[in-house]
Order: structure tokens, then C-alpha cells, then sequence
């Protein structure tokens, strides 16, 4: 299986844009957000744009202090559903009789991009591993629950088996996954960060080849894949 069928799997990842659902306290529209990691060079996310709809006022907006909630508050997580595009779309279709804005225009209702970021935390030396011209570490961070048939669906999809017990808080690993494409090598670990309250994917890239975009496709689909079970991506960071 390639890097690139990998990262299509579970949805195409030509639309840019993440999308979300978000639902009142008795379960009624409230509006949908639009969302987007900028990314640096080497594929670790720079910063997160976004716009918000809401169904009261009828407008998209910057939607950065919604998406910092979202983070935040496990309350408003449960009333917020990921969906892809045509979702969102339809969703937008049937509560206000109009066509979802292109993401062009959505973009254009972010706020202030980020300031320039320092440069990326490096926890080991440059040195790659034997046999390879570069090896990257990143970590995809994500907040919510996963449950147990969340595990199940990626334990399939990635062909992962699950190697640590869900319901034991002590448990960090819970899969690891070793992927060859093309001369490089790709290995993934499913684990609980941060105490239990956050979960994360650590990545390591050992990159044969002249070329890194194959790095950008497997992360963006991992993502996609993660989103799809309910975690919500909040960084991409790189530590070699």
C-alpha cells in the first residue's frame, strides 16, 4: 500500500478545509466552523485558521476564539461533530437554502494569520538512522475520547494491532504501525498524552529518497483518519 492510497483511504484529501458541526445544548444547529493548519516547510503546522457560521446571526466570521474552545472545553466538544465537506455542505444547504461558500471565500473570513513562529523544538541530534538520509520525529496531538470502536475502525484501516488495553488509564501505546514505501520507512504509535487527556501519533519518518512530500500525505491522512473518530487535531510539531 502506498503512502498516498494510505492518506485517501478514509476520505480525499483534496478539500483543505477541516469541518465541524456544532450543535446547542438541546441538539439544534449552532453553526459550523472551518478550519486550517498552516503548514511549515517540513510539513509541522505553523498555526490554525479559521471561520465560523452561526445560525443566529446568519454570517461567517473569524472563528479563532471558537476554535480555541473547542480545545479547550470538553463540555462543547460533545455537541461538535467532525464531518468532511459534503456534509458540512449539505448541512449548510439545509439550514439556510444556500450553497456552502468555496474555501477560497472562507478563507477569507479568517482573522490575522499567525506571527512567525520560533523555530521548531529539536529533541535528538540531526543523525539519521543507518541506511537512510533523513529521519524526522513529528507528534500529532489531538484532544476528545477514543473509544473502543474508534480503535477498532483504525486498528483495521491501518492494519494495527492493538497492543494496549483502552481501559486502562495506565496504558500509553495502544498501537504501532510500520509501514516501507518507496524506499523510506514510516512507523506511527497510537498513544494517551498528557496524563490520559490528550491523545497523540507519533510519527517517525526514515526518508530514503531526495523527496518529502510523501511526510505531508501520510500526516494529513492520519489526521483525516483520527478526525473521522471523533479526535480533534490541536498541533503538528516536529522534534527532529
Amino acid at each position: 500500500m502506498t503512502t498516498t492510497s494510505l492518506a485517501r483511504q478514509a476520505v480525499d484529501p483534496s478539500p483543505s478545509l477541516h469541518y465541524y458541526v456544532i450543535h446547542d445544548h438541546v441538539g439544534e444547529l449552532d453553526g459550523l466552523l472551518a478550519e486550517e493548519f498552516l503548514l511549515a516547510v517540513d510539513h509541522s503546522s505553523a498555526g490554525l485558521v479559521s471561520a465560523f457560521w452561526s445560525r443566529r446571526d446568519g454570517g461567517w466570521r473569524d472563528g479563532a476564539d471558537t476554535s480555541r474552545r473547542l480545545r479547550l472545553d470538553a463540555a462543547l466538544r460533545a455537541h461538535v461533530v467532525a464531518v468532511g465537506r459534503a456534509a458540512a455542505a449539505e448541512v449548510y444547504r439545509n439550514a439556510c437554502g444556500a450553497d456552502l461558500p468555496g474555501e477560497a471565500a472562507l478563507r477569507a473570513c479568517f482573522g490575522d494569520l499567525p506571527a512567525a513562529q520560533p523555530p521548531p523544538l529539536r529533541l535528538s541530534g540531526p543523525a539519521a538512522t543507518p541506511g537512510f538520509r533523513e529521519t524526522r520525529v513529528y507528534r500529532i496531538l489531538f484532544v476528545n475520547e477514543l473509544t473502543r470502536d474508534g480503535l477498532d475502525a483504525l486498528s483495521r484501516v491501518w492494519r494495527m494491532p492493538v497492543t494496549g488495553d483502552l481501559a486502562d488509564p495506565g496504558a500509553r501505546v495502544v498501537g504501532v504501525v510500520h509501514r516501507h514505501v518507496s524506499g523510506d520507512t514510516f512507523r506511527w504509535d497510537l498513544r494517551r498524552v498528557a496524563a490520559g487527556a490528550a491523545w497523540g501519533l507519533d510519527v517517525t519518518c526514515d526518508l530514503g529518497g531526495e523527496r518529502d512530500e510523501a511526510v505531508g500525505v501520510l500526516l494529513h491522512g492520519l489526521t483525516a483518519q483520527m478526525r473521522q473518530q471523533g479526535l480533534i487535531p490541536v498541533t503538528v510539531d516536529r522534534f527532529r
